[in-house]
């Protein structure tokens, strides 16, 4: 999926105007959280900070920088602006939000942002404030804030919206690392998983073994199958549903004596489940581990559609609470 920084950069390459809307800080109940961004050129956007009359001003604020004079040496090329979201807005929120608006001058950064991000690896976007923007992009300096904002004079501001005249700079942290997650079959549900995680921060490795399946997915036999769940990272994800039951069986038996999955689920009934569970006790394996059927159980449609969306919340509802020890059903 394209991201927001290689979407910048293509059409900056293209010689189009291209701005920036960063979301840098929130007080109260706002429709994005600190550290989002949109990009605008005078024809298309490219992300969302939230919709509704928030967005269609950021927009049109963008399009006013990009029409002004960008050549003049005093021209700065960033506002950095402060909405209320009450009645001045007509959003019924009622918090504020921090947005900072550049245009995209320097395209180096953005280089720089999309190696990290093709490294899998965490980084920071440093953004100094002054007559004009200087952008510096470094590995992850491990703050957990989404955006740190820092004094003129270097210190780190802790208040969610200090005033403008204060802050100096902006330190945004990109999160890049997201959790793999093997998948197994490529039929109906598969697919429809796969089209519901897309846009969602996993690693998807997906697998079938029959050729009429082999795209999107990966063509791999049982055997490189079973390889690819001896080479995962621990706490890895994990999605079983093949065409054959004795292939489910065969793999979640392979991911349970592994013994160290973040999730694994496998598709089926509670029958199924019954059957799988008496046959890996018989085998002396810890069956604790196996989340079937999949899904949100307050779900109950069996469209591939309706499990997809199941499923998807499901494993957000876990990587976003890795402190709970349950599986949220």
């Amino acid at each position: 999926m394209t991201g927001w920084a290689a979407f910048a950069l293509e059409r900056a390459r293209r010689g189009e105007a291209v701005a920036l809307v960063s979301v840098c800080a929130v007080q109260g109940s706002a429709p994005r959280e600190a550290g989002t961004r949109m990009v605008v050129t005078p024809a298309e956007t490219f992300g969302t900070i939230g919709g509704g009359a928030l967005e269609h001003q950021a927009i049109d604020q963008a399009r006013k920088l990009l029409a002004s004079e960008a050549g003049h040496a005093l021209q700065a090329n960033y506002a950095l602006q402060d909405w209320p979201l009450g009645p001045f807005l007509s959003q019924c929120c009622g918090g504020h939000v921090r947005l900072l608006i550049e245009r995209v001058v320097d395209t180096g950064w953005l280089e720089a942002a999309l190696a990290f991000q093709a490294a899998g690896q965490d980084f920071t976007i440093r953004t100094d404030l002054g007559p004009q923007l200087a952008k510096t992009v470094r590995p992850d300096l491990g703050q957990s804030e989404a955006v740190r904002a820092l004094s003129r004079d270097g210190g780190y501001l802790g208040a969610a919206r200090p005033p403008t005249t204060e802050v100096g700079a902006l330190v945004q942290r990109e999160a890049i690392a997201r959790p793999r997650l093997l998948m197994f079959g490529a039929g109906h549900v598969g697919q429809a998983v796969a089209r519901a995680l897309a846009p969602l921060p996993f690693d998807l490795a997906w697998f079938d073994s029959r050729p009429e399946f082999a795209l999107p997915a990966t063509l791999a036999d049982e055997t490189a199958q079973f390889e690819a769940i001896g080479l995962a990272a621990p706490a890895s994800l994990y999605l079983i549903f093949t065409h054959s039951h004795a292939l489910d069986y065969a793999l979640t038996r392979a991911v349970l004596r592994r013994g160290d999955a973040r999730y694994c689920g496998l598709i089926g009934s509670r029958t199924k489940r019954a059957r799988f569970l008496s046959r890996l006790k018989a085998e002396g394996l810890d069956d604790t581990g196996l989340t079937c059927p999949i899904g949100l159980t307050a779900l109950t449609g069996k469209a591939p559609e309706v499990i997809a969306v199941g499923v998807a919340a499901q494993l957000l509802l876990l990587v976003q609470t890795p402190a709970r020890s349950e599986i949220p059903a």
